[in-house]
């Protein structure tokens, strides 16, 4: 499905840029499926082992060889390239993989090679060290094999969580979760197949694999991949390359935001800038639209539903919301006995559709703890939608704070914190107390630069827009906040005690 969705591209734009990234390699459609057909033929001589591993940043490369992987017929594993050594050993461990397709990084990643020699695989395919130009110009004399005989809940992908909670888990992302979910973010936005991409998002992650790679290709657009993510650089790039799609997190947008360069004349050329991956924080929205002269488009999504659930449209965007949820998709909130509830009442979010994962790689017990007999798939949000299909996301489940039998959400709280003129970005999380309130809010932030504020202001802050039960114990000046490999807070590393007893962000 996913192999015959890019030569259908191939055959409809032999001639176009597919894909070109930062480090000058550039491939046409017609170019792009003969060098895939040539990455299948080096994964059949490696191995035969069902499963191969990619270790590669967000280029060109990727892309070859992910589609290679598919067109062998075997399920790709990408790996996260920001994860400690001893958290890929796990991961390669699970998926059973025996070869990983890498390269030699340069001086200034230079762990990364040491990373690489540490993987626990007996075989590794170094692309520098692979005769590709040839392979190529010989490609020419046979002809294109056919597309793998694959069954629509076969597994394309193998894309393992952060592990951040415990062992990582890998999500089986099948053909018809992938090519299914691409074709529905066509049809929800539709671009037409002229738009010019900017990968800013790594292709190791479910977000930048369908919205960066899949999404495009199956278009027949064009992508330019960035492999690191430099804000000066990324506005700079827009206006060189007149992009005109920008998938991103909301922290990415921030920073661009930042960036004291940035004109709305850079920007000229964007059609949507699409967040996603993390909560858009009302503030965001509002100082991206009063610079730059245009919105930003919140959509939801998880790795468990591949990952596009919904997304603003640009002619249809409901700010405060995650927009219209993807043709094909059904959801619902649920109470905590698991009943249905009335559309736009908040509840635990449900999801049901073929973007729901096959489920977690040998973990039948984590997979029937989420995916029920009907298909539905408990997200861990809470939220609501309603009867125009619209969804909002008001927190995470496991994140509600109670105090005194009162159900608080973070996300409520950040967003006040973040329009005080001081602060660039916030977090809370809960503190126990004991007696009768059980839990407490405390806050984190971080203040914008050349700006001062302190605790007992934000405070008071706070009391003009919340009620007394949700103003937070205290709120922290941290001069930063732990992240995950993609940018987003990660709340467990925060320690309610302050920033000094915080752990060192992995």
């Amino acid at each position: 499905m996913l192999i015959e969705s890019l030569l259908t591209s191939a055959e409809r734009y032999p001639d176009r840029i597919a894909v070109s990234d930062q480090i000058g390699m550039e491939l046409t459609y017609s170019r792009l499926i003969r060098m895939a057909a040539v990455m299948k033929g080096i994964i059949e001589k490696n191995t035969n082992c069902p499963r191969v591993g990619i270790f590669l940043p967000s280029s060109v490369g990727f892309v070859m060889t992910y589609y290679g992987i598919v067109w062998a017929g075997r399920t790709a594993v990408p790996l996260n390239l920001l994860l400690h050594p001893h958290e890929l050993k796990r991961i390669v461990a699970d998926a059973g993989i025996d070869l990983v397709v890498t390269l030699r990084f340069p001086e200034a990643v230079a762990q990364l090679n040491h990373t690489v020699d540490q993987l626990p695989v007996p075989k590794k395919v170094y692309l520098g060290d692979l005769p590709l130009k040839r392979k190529f110009v010989t490609s020419y004399v046979w002809r294109l094999p056919r597309p793998p005989r694959v069954q629509p809940d076969d597994v394309a992908a193998l894309l393992y969580t952060s592990g951040t909670s415990g062992d990582p888990k890998g999500v089986m992302l099948t053909h018809k979760n992938l090519d299914g979910n691409a074709h529905a973010c066509i049809e929800h936005l539709k671009p037409d197949p002229d738009q010019r991409f900017l990968g800013l998002l790594p292709l190791f992650h479910s977000f930048g694999m369908t919205t960066m790679m899949i999404v495009p290709l199956t278009l027949g657009s064009s992508v330019y991949y960035l492999p690191r993510f430099v804000p000066a650089q990324v506005v700079r790039t827009i206006a060189q390359r007149r992009s005109t799609m920008v998938y991103a997190i909301a922290s990415m947008y921030s920073a661009l935001l930042h960036v004291k360069s940035a004109t709305p004349e850079d920007f000229k050329s964007i059609e949507a800038c699409i967040s996603g991956g993390e909560a858009l924080p009302p503030a965001l929205y509002k100082a991206w639209l009063e610079r730059f002269g245009f919105p930003l488009l919140e959509g939801y999504g998880l790795t468990e539903t591949s990952p596009v659930v919904s997304t603003n449209q640009p002619w249809a965007n409901r700010g405060g919301t995650a927009g219209k949820l993807l043709p094909g998709v059904e959801a619902r909130t649920i109470d905590d006995q698991g009943r249905p509830l009335p559309p736009g009442q908040v509840g635990e979010i449900v999801i049901r559709g073929d973007l729901i994962m096959k489920g977690y790689y040998n973990k039948p017990k984590e997979t029937a703890e989420v995916i029920d007999e009907d298909g539905w798939f408990k997200t861990g949000d809470m939220g609501w939608v309603d009867a125009e299909r619209y969804i909002a996301i008001t927190g995470r489940k496991k994140e509600m704070i109670i105090v005194s039998g009162e159900n608080v959400y973070p996300r409520e709280i950040e967003s006040v914190l973040n329009q005080h003129p001081a602060v660039a970005e916030s977090a809370v999380i809960p503190e126990k107390v004991g007696g009768t309130r059980g839990e407490v809010p405390v806050g984190f932030v971080v203040l914008k630069e050349g700006m001062t504020t302190t605790d007992a202001e934000l405070r008071d802050f706070c009391r003009d827009h919340l009620p007394q039960y949700k103003i937070p114990r205290v709120v922290w000046i941290a001069k930063d906040l732990p992240r995950s490999p993609i940018g987003k807070i990660l709340k467990r590393a925060l320690n309610p005690a302050g920033p000094s007893a915080m752990d060192e962000p992995r």
